[in-house]
């Protein structure tokens, strides 16, 4: 089959690959459809993680089963499936907990497993033509009668638009606060659409892009461009004193606006100034343990100069961590089945497969336009 292949830094290419086969009585084998970049990729495109050459990437994946092991029950040949990038076992103490995206199973001696991704275990992504998942009736949401229809919408659910609801969930965000969402990329864009979802009262949204601010604006929050104003004295003034909550949908790869310099820490600092005494933060922007080829020092070692005695002295609190798909991501397909939600506001652009690594190079220089590349392997 033809898949996505990291060959090194910004370096990738469509190569063929050896085909998944069902290896495990529990496996599904899916014929993908439509498997998206996230913004997270992008950190392995860029050699910042120890990403091995010869992975391929991709774990935002949609497609239909095609195989399945003896003892998968539940799921069928022909079912239209998302499938969480989280990869669980669903028999683990924390996946009984509901915490998938820390399951102890699936990547021993780590927290957490996923398709495609750096650290989190040997499993192959979906920017290809098939893929396998283990412990499919676990795994697999079976989507009802309108997938191909609402397909753009659908294949949201394998993360972004349930990692922009953790983020407001992580802030506790209740109905008629106010919330204040750094980083206007995919995921914060949905983290938007979730709050406005939840009726929070104001929605505002920090970043530079034109483009994504725009997409901010089309669905009622309030854009905030850090390279025109100061973003923490816009929030202060609109909210007259803070906002309720904050969300950080960054992670430690966010940049000063006039010359684009990497400061680790400035989108977590700018939210203890921005979120009211009192108030909380959802952190779901990605930091990682290391990072040797930072620029800065401390985030070399997984560390920031973060502004505790603020965040002290103000009361806050905090949440952080990666998504547990599965907690939200049934929930959402209602909502998206109904009506009521529509991610795929985001969606700028419908390539395929083999139109892949210009797509990458496009969406790493935040070209404008470039909001969200969904990949059609059949196509």
């Amino acid at each position: 089959m033809k898949g996505l292949v990291y060959n090194g830094p910004r370096d990738v290419s469509v190569e063929t690959v050896e085909d998944p086969r069902i290896e495990h009585p529990c496996d599904v084998l899916v014929k993908l459809t439509t498997t998206n970049i996230c913004g997270s990729d992008l950190h392995m495109y860029e050699g910042r993680t120890n990403i091995e050459p010869g992975q391929v990437f991709g774990h935002e994946n949609l497609g239909e089963v095609v195989a399945v092991g003896k003892a998968v029950s539940r799921v069928k040949t022909g079912d239209v499936v998302c499938l969480p990038f989280n990869i669980s076992c669903g028999f683990c103490k924390n996946c009984e907990r509901g915490l998938t995206a820390f399951c102890l199973t699936m990547n021993p001696g780590r927290a957490g497993a996923a398709y495609g991704y750096a650290n989190m275990g040997p499993y192959r992504g979906g920017q290809a033509e098939l893929l396998r998942v283990p412990y499919g009736d676990f795994n697999c949401l079976v989507l009802p009668e309108d997938a191909k229809e609402k397909e753009d919408d659908y294949v949201m659910l394998s993360d972004i638009f349930p990692t922009g609801w953790h983020a407001t969930e992580l802030a506790q965000l209740q109905p008629g606060e106010s919330v204040v969402i750094y980083g206007a990329g995919p995921v914060g864009l949905l983290a938007a659409h979730s709050a406005m979802l939840k009726s929070a009262a104001k929605v505002m949204v920090v970043d530079r892009q034109p483009d994504r601010l725009a997409l901010a604006e089309s669905i009622g929050a309030i854009a905030i461009d850090d390279s025109k104003v100061d973003p923490v004295e816009r929030v202060l003034d609109l909210t007259k004193g803070g906002a309720d909550k904050g969300c950080e949908c960054v992670g430690w790869q966010c940049h000063e606006p006039e010359h684009g310099h990497e400061v680790p820490n400035m989108t977590m600092n700018n939210l203890v100034q921005s979120v009211r005494a009192t108030g909380r933060i959802g952190v779901v922007g990605v930091f990682v343990p290391q990072d040797p080829n930072s620029p800065d020092e401390l985030a070399q070692q997984g560390e920031l100069a973060f502004d505790f005695g603020t965040f002290f002295d103000k009361g806050l609190s905090m949440g952080s961590g990666q998504t547990n798909v599965k907690a939200y991501n049934r929930q959402q397909c209602e909502l998206i089945h109904a009506g009521l939600a529509k991610p795929s506001f985001i969606v700028s652009h419908h390539l395929s497969l083999d139109e892949a690594p210009d797509a990458y190079a496009h969406f790493d220089r935040r070209e404008d336009g470039w909001t969200k590349v969904l990949l059609n392997p059949a196509a």
